[in-house]
């Protein structure tokens, strides 16, 4: 399974850019961005953080998609 995301779908409907974001939650906008593009996987915290800003639970933001 890969590990995909909307971070960038929720951070559009906050109009927030990464930079915005990332100083936010403490993470790099650097980072922020590899979450998007699913590059890096953040941390249990790293993603709990993210779901904690938006006001919803991570498994709205990332969720599993099977390999094919």
């Amino acid at each position: 399974m890969i590990l995909k995301n909307y971070l960038k779908v929720w951070r559009a409907k906050r109009d927030i850019t990464q930079a915005d974001l990332a100083t936010s939650v403490g993470l790099s906008r650097q980072t922020i961005n590899s979450i998007e593009k699913g590059v890096f996987v953040p941390s249990v915290v790293s993603a709990m953080k993210l779901a904690a800003f938006f006001a919803t639970s991570v498994e709205e933001i990332f969720y599993f998609e099977e390999e094919r």
